[in-house]
């Protein structure tokens, strides 16, 4: 491979890595501020679905980007109080904020667009561009800066490890996951539009394709580290990028493997990680206690 086929390839990694790197930014801050959150799937297609909708009718990729944003953002406050206010089952609620998108949005889809499979193809001068890019080194420095470097990255490690400390030192647990959530929320909206106006041309059902559980995959794998975190998901980020590689490419004595064989390979090496690490990993003490 030349230089500049090695460049390409890595840069292929980082575009296909991007929905997964900012829902697991999200899925670390809910998750280290102890709330679980299945719900990382849902989010993103909601983000999806948003972001092409406001691109169908406004044609501005940002503009769609700051609403999925938003919207998303708006659900995980909605999230936040079901499990954080009302102590509801977390597990179930992330569940359920999935089997909503799955149900809910094939239905807007027919209302708006008369098909319940996709947004019209979005025809973008600017599908955000390279400038996603820089979106995304900034996401995941502020992330790893507030946690590891001030006191609002003190508090929320605290509230996912020891909330009656907090609660001794007058500040609200509660108020921490419910911020902790909002963001999540926005950062899963940028999955989402990164998704359906950068790596594609609109929304199709169904499109984030197992990324919501590859990225919770990354938080584990991470142990709930930010950098952690960040590596699973590049890691990721290369399965995909081979297996877009490896597709038609004749093996020994002329055996193509299928193409469904080939698509596997991502969520074979979730799997294989998972099953290698997830016994080493020591969650938050307070995840998933209300």
């Amino acid at each position: 491979m030349t230089v500049l086929e090695v460049a390409d390839f890595f840069g292929s990694v980082l575009r296909l890595s991007m929905p997964v790197l900012f829902a697991c930014l999200g899925g670390f801050l809910s998750e280290r501020s102890g709330v679980v959150h299945l719900g990382l799937e849902g989010k993103i297609l909601f983000g999806a679905f948003t972001a092409a909708t406001f691109a169908h009718f406004f044609g501005n990729p940002w503009l769609a980007t700051l609403a999925s944003c938003f919207v998303v953002g708006s659900i995980g406050l909605g999230y936040g109080v079901v499990v954080v206010k009302f102590k509801a089952n977390q597990v179930i609620a992330g569940t359920a904020l999935n089997l909503l998108a799955f149900g809910l949005l094939p239905f807007a889809t027919k209302a708006l667009f008369q098909t319940t499979n996709n947004t019209p193809n979005l025809e973008l001068h600017n599908r955000l561009g390279n400038e996603i890019f820089g979106v995304l080194f900034v996401v995941v420095f502020a992330v790893i800066l507030v946690s590891r470097r001030t006191v609002a990255g003190v508090w929320h490690r605290t509230a996912g490890e020891a909330p009656q400390v907090l609660a001794s030192l007058g500040i609200d647990t509660q108020k921490v996951r419910l911020v902790s959530l909002i963001i999540a929320g926005v950062l899963c909206g940028l999955a989402g539009s990164s998704l359906s106006l950068y790596l594609s041309s609109g929304f199709v059902k169904n499109m984030s394709a197992g990324r919501g559980f590859m990225a919770l995959a990354a938080v584990i794998l991470g142990r709930w580290n930010p950098v952690g975190a960040v590596c699973a998901c590049l890691f990721f980020g290369l399965a995909d990028a081979v297996q877009i590689r490896l597709q038609g490419v004749t093996w020994f004595l002329g055996w193509t493997p299928p193409l469904q064989l080939i698509q596997c390979l991502p969520y074979l090496m979730t799997l294989v990680m998972i099953s290698g690490f997830v016994g080493r990993s020591r969650a938050p003490a307070a995840l998933g206690r209300v």
